[in-house]
């Protein structure tokens, strides 16, 4: 039983670390290693040797040390992505975690909100809720994209006095094809953002 249980676990774990950092998987992006039930028993074994880490049940990842508060906490976005592979459904974050991810924001909401046309529910990962929110079409523009994540974040942000220095930051941060991909969409936008998103945009 040992000699055929082995090697399935060495091999999903070299895999795991073969991965981006902060990245979540779950038994189905193992599926060309074994059989389904084979992959769930290798990794509960891997999770029972401190090897990997179960974030919920049916998803993992692989502990990042830090040496001040021990272990990160799982990558939400990873997470998220995770939880959403093969729904094919549309999401995006919105709110304040928006704004955290890109950098304009230091909160971190307890409750983050994801906008999708997919099935609305709750997920709870410890002391952080996970809440999709079925939405319109119009409100998932650039869903699933850093674009997307711009326009949550300045939907979130209108009415801050400091509106026009996260804009400069966005400007001078943003990568030339995150910019394309807000220029295309801009058209599209509510009309109090589309000043902005020029001013992100032009060059």
């Amino acid at each position: 039983m040992q000699t055929t249980a082995q090697p399935i676990d060495k091999v999903i774990l070299r895999s795991i670390r073969s991965r981006p950092a902060a990245s979540v998987f779950s038994a189905r992006h193992f599926a060309d290693f074994g059989g389904q039930d084979a992959i769930r028993k290798a990794l509960s074994r891997l999770v029972k040797a401190g090897k990997i880490r179960r974030i919920r049940r049916g998803l993992y990842d692989l502990p990042r040390a830090n040496p001040i508060i021990g272990q990160t906490a799982p990558d939400i976005m990873a997470t998220v992505r995770a939880l959403m592979d093969g729904s094919h459904a549309q999401w995006q974050f919105t709110g304040a975690y928006a704004a955290n991810a890109l950098g304009l924001s230091d909160q971190v909401p307890a409750k983050i909100i994801i906008l999708t046309d997919g099935v609305p529910r709750k997920v709870s990962l410890g002391k952080l809720t996970l809440i999709f929110r079925r939405a319109a079409p119009r409100n998932l523009l650039g869903a699933g994209t850093r674009a997307g994540l711009v326009i949550q974040a300045l939907r979130y942000l209108k009415g801050s006095p400091d509106v026009a220095k996260h804009v400069d930051r966005l400007k001078r941060d943003l990568d030339a094809s995150t910019k394309k991909d807000l220029a295309s969409l801009n058209s599209k936008l509510v009309v109090w953002m589309r000043p902005l998103v020029r001013q992100i945009t032009q060059t």
